[in-house]
């Protein structure tokens, strides 16, 4: 192979400098291996089967990709935050699809918090709690609540 020209192995990997002489070739961090990493870390995969998926050793991984490991815990939000992001941006140049995903996905977190308040209001009350609610609740515009007199 000639310098010029990149290899690729049948998975689409580069294939390093010195491949097939003696020693294991170095390992090159790419973007998209970080982003693998982030989807796999976010699939809840462990250290051991990331690595394997890559083709190195954990300690190699762990070299290479500390800092990607460490936010662990938030790989999942950044990946649906990314997710959302990309059907928002589709749905804004015109992908109908996009944005009533975008709406379902957005309408289930939301759905929630809202059947709650919803709950909450049309809960049927009996006269003596509805009062004690309203003495507690005063009107802000005291005026309305004033009967007016006859002049």
């Amino acid at each position: 192979m000639t310098d010029f020209e990149p290899a690729f192995d049948l998975l689409g990997d580069p294939i390093p400098e010195g491949f097939g002489k003696r020693g294991r070739p170095p390992h090159i961090p790419t973007k998209e291996n970080r982003n693998k990493i982030m989807l796999l870390l976010a699939q809840g995969w462990t250290d051991a089967r990331i690595a394997a998926s890559l083709g190195i050793t954990v300690p190699t991984l762990k070299k290479h990709y500390f800092s990607v490991l460490k936010v662990r815990d938030a790989a999942r939000d950044r990946v649906e935050a990314i997710g959302l992001l990309t059907l928002w941006n589709l749905g804004r140049e015109g992908n109908v699809a996009a944005m009533k995903e975008y709406f379902r996905r957005h309408d289930a977190v939301i759905g929630d918090i809202f059947d709650e308040v919803v709950d909450k209001e049309t809960r049927k009350l009996g006269k003596k709690e509805r009062a004690r609610i309203e003495a507690d609740n005063p009107p802000d515009d005291w005026e309305s609540a004033i009967p007016q007199t006859m002049q």
